[in-house]
């Protein structure tokens, strides 16, 4: 094959690679979920809660002509040797006022065992009428082995949100922060020797 006829296969070897790149980066993302960030950096959007304080509480107006269900569900993730529910099922709140509840997280091993919960609030058009101001997910959650810790959560739901929500769901996935941690660690090593060897190798050929 002639240089000329070479070009294009070269072209879509490297758009192909780039796509790949791209999907790549893309799965990354989604593996971030468990990290800080996202814990902590909540938006509001796609049925991630947001943030608020107790002083921006105090001055909303309590709507109490309105009763909005919120309902409460959690589950320990795949690698997480915990047992986690809420202590409620759900409870009646007046939008604009502020309303408590606890989980209860169980360490069921036999070693000290570091988790982080991921909120999320249904259906998606209340999620960013819901507001903490304390929450369990702010933080790591270290629990010695066998320990029973009561977590709380502190939140409102805004006034203004639809009147066609009369009910909210708030569910937590519990992920192994150490676990994740790990694997990201190990990947991350095992990508660089990688890059190291290939680059290696294709000093030598060149020297060849």
């Amino acid at each position: 094959m002639t240089p000329a006829g070479q070009q294009p296969a070269a072209n879509r070897r490297l758009i192909l690679r780039l796509v790949m790149l791209v999907f790549a980066m893309f799965g990354f993302g989604f593996a971030l979920v468990p990290l800080y960030d996202v814990f902590c950096d909540i938006t509001g959007l796609n049925g991630k809660t947001g943030v608020t304080d107790s002083r921006t509480v105090e001055g909303t107006p309590i709507d109490n002509e309105r009763r909005i269900t919120v309902e409460f569900t959690g589950n320990a993730a795949n690698g997480l040797p915990w047992e986690f529910r809420p202590t409620v099922a759900k409870m009646e709140v007046r939008p604009g006022a502020l309303a408590r509840t606890t989980y209860i997280a169980r360490n069921i091993s036999n070693q000290t065992v570091v988790g982080r919960a991921i909120p999320s609030v249904t259906p998606g058009e209340a999620a960013a009428h819901f507001k903490k101001t304390e929450c369990f997910c702010f933080t790591e959650q270290y629990l010695d082995a066998g320990e029973t810790k009561e977590m709380t959560v502190q939140f409102v739901v805004e006034p203004d949100i639809p009147r066609g929500v009369n009910t909210i769901t708030l569910s937590y996935a519990f992920f192994n922060a150490e676990k994740y941690v790990e694997r990201q660690t190990v990947k991350m090593k095992h990508q660089d020797t990688k890059f190291e060897k290939t680059h290696a190798d294709k000093k030598s050929q060149h020297r060849g």
